[in-house]
Parts: C-alpha cells; structure tokens; sequence
C-alpha cells in the first residue's frame, strides 16, 4: 500500500484538525479570561498539542464559562 490508498482519509482529518486548530486560536484570541493558566500558555498548548489533542484540552479545562 502506497500513501494515495489513504489520501481520502488523511484529507478530511487534515482539514478538521486545522479547522479546530484555527477556531480555538481564534476564541483565545478573543477572549481575556481563561478558567486556567494564561493567553501564551494556552496558544503554545493548542500549537505544541495540535493533533486534535491541544484544542481539546483548551475547550475541557481553559476555556472561561459565557
């Protein structure tokens, strides 16, 4: 099997990773008050831990309540 047979799955993944990673830099960026830790902490997290992992641990435990 050659990278072409898993094209039509990467693809998709691909795009919704760098979806989610672009709408939680965009709610850090937005917003000044986070349940835990910092603006910086936050952005090094959600880059560093891009693969699905750091945006999620943004919305679970950083992201402040509306």
């Amino acid at each position: 099997m050659n990278i072409q047979d898993y094209l039509p799955f990467l693809i998709p993944l691909a795009v919704v990773q760098l979806a989610l990673l672009a709408y939680t830099l965009w709610h850090i960026f937005t917003h000044d008050h986070y349940k835990r830790g910092s603006r910086v902490l936050w952005v090094l997290v959600a880059i560093v831990g891009m693969e699905f992992i750091g945006p999620i641990l943004y919305f679970a435990f950083g992201k402040e309540e509306a």
